[in-house]
C-alpha cells in the first residue's frame, strides 16, 4: 500500500511542478517577445511532456530502462487507443486535413525511426542527438508553414493553447522562482512515482518494463486524458487529434532524446519484441482512421478503446 501511495503521491506532486513550470517559463517567455504560436509549440508540449520526461530520466539515472522506455512506448499507445479513442466515442472528431498531411507522416517517421534505433538493442547519445535535431526540426518546419497561413485551424489551435496557460507573477524574478520550483517538485515527484512503480513490480513478481507500460506510462498521460476528454465534451474533441500526434511526436523525440543524451538506455528485449509493434499499429491505425474520411467516427473510437483493454488483457496473462 505504501508503495501505490508513493506512485499517486508522485505522481501528484508531477502534476504540480508541471503547473508551475509552466506558468513561469509561459510568463518569461511573454517578456522576451516569443510569439504564442511559438509558445504554443514550444512550452505546451515540452510543458504537457515534462511528467514523462522527468520520470524516464530518472528511471534511466538508477538503471531502470525498462520503466524509461516503458513510459515512452506505453504513453504513446495510451495516448492513441485509450485518449484519442474515448475523445472519438464521446464525439466525432474532425481531422484538419492540412495539418494532419504534415504531422501525420512525420509521427510515422519518428516511430519508425525509433523502433529502427531501439532493435540494435541500445537508445545511445548519438541517437538521442539525432532525435532531438529531428524534433527541432519539425518544430520549425511547423512554426514557419503556420506563421504563413493567418486564421489556419492548427495555428489557431496552438495560438489558443498557448493563450490559455496561466499567467505567473508580475516579477521576473518570481517567473523564475516558479521554474525552479517546478523543477524541483517534477524530480521529486518522479522519485516518489518511479520508485514507487519499481517496488510495486517486485512486488508483483512482473518486469519493471511492464510497470512502466502501464502504471506509469497512464499515469503521466493523465493531465492529456482529462484534457482531451473535456475538450470532448465541451464540442471541441477536433482538439484531441493534434494534442494526441503532438505528445507523441515530442515523447519520441524529445523525451527519448533527452533521457539518452543524459543515460544511455539498453531497450527491453519484450519492447523490442512486441510494444514497439503495437505502437506502430496503434499509429497506421489512427493515421488510416483519420485519412479515411477526414475524422475519426464514435465506431473508430470505439475500436480504439477495445483495442487498448486488449493489449491491457495480453500484457496481464502474460506478465
Amino acid at each position: 500500500m505504501m508503495d501505490w501511495a508513493a506512485i499517486i503521491l508522485g505522481l501528484i506532486v508531477l502534476t504540480g511542478g508541471a503547473e508551475l513550470l509552466i506558468r513561469g517559463a509561459a510568463t518569461l517567455a511573454r517578456r522576451f517577445g516569443l510569439s504564442e504560436l511559438l509558445i504554443g509549440l514550444t512550452l505546451v508540449g515540452f510543458g504537457t511532456s515534462t511528467p514523462e520526461l522527468v520520470s524516464s530520466v530518472q528511471a534511466a539515472l538508477i538503471g531502470s530502462p525498462g520503466v524509461a522506455v516503458g513510459n515512452v512506448v506505453g504513453s504513446n499507445i495510451a495516448n492513441i487507443l485509450l485518449i484519442l479513442g474515448l475523445s472519438a466515442v464521446i464525439a466525432p472528431i474532425a481531422v484538419e486535413a492540412k495539418a494532419f498531411k504534415r504531422d501525420a507522416p512525420a509521427l510515422a517517421m519518428a516511430t519508425l525511426l525509433i523502433i529502427g534505433v531501439s532493435m540494435t538493442g541500445t537508445i545511445g547519445r548519438v541517437s538521442g542527438l539525432i532525435f532531438l535535431v529531428a524534433l527541432a526540426a519539425y518544430i520549425a518546419l511547423a512554426y514557419f508553414t503556420e506563421r504563413e497561413t493567418p486564421g489556419e485551424p492548427e495555428k489557431q489551435r496552438h495560438e489558443d493553447e498557448a493563450a490559455e496557460l496561466p499567467a505567473g507573477p508580475k516579477s521576473p524574478l518570481l517567473d523564475i522562482v516558479l521554474v525552479v520550483a517546478g523543477l524541483a517538485l517534477l524530480m521529486i515527484g518522479a522519485k516518489f512515482l518511479v520508485g514507487g512503480a519499481i517496488n510495486v513490480a517486485s512486488a508483483l513478481g512482473v518486469s519493471e518494463t511492464v510497470i512502466g507500460l502501464t502504471v506509469v506510462a497512464i499515469g503521466t498521460s493523465l493531465p492529456e486524458l482529462v484534457t482531451s476528454t473535456m475538450a470532448a465534451l465541451r464540442g471541441k474533441s477536433a482538439l484531441a487529434l493534434g494534442n494526441v500526434v503532438g505528445s507523441n511526436l515530442y515523447n519520441l523525440l524529445g523525451i527519448l532524446g533527452v533521457t539518452a543524451v543524459i543515460a544511455p538506455l539498453a531497450t527491453p528485449p519484450e519492447i523490442i519484441a512486441f510494444d514497439n509493434w503495437v505502437m506502430l499499429a496503434a499509429t497506421a491505425l489512427m493515421i488510416v482512421f483519420a485519412f479515411s474520411k477526414n475524422s475519426v467516427s464514435r465506431l473508430e473510437g470505439g475500436a480504439l478503446v477495445a483495442g487498448y483493454g486488449a493489449y491491457l488483457a495480453w500484457l496481464t496473462l502474460t506478465a
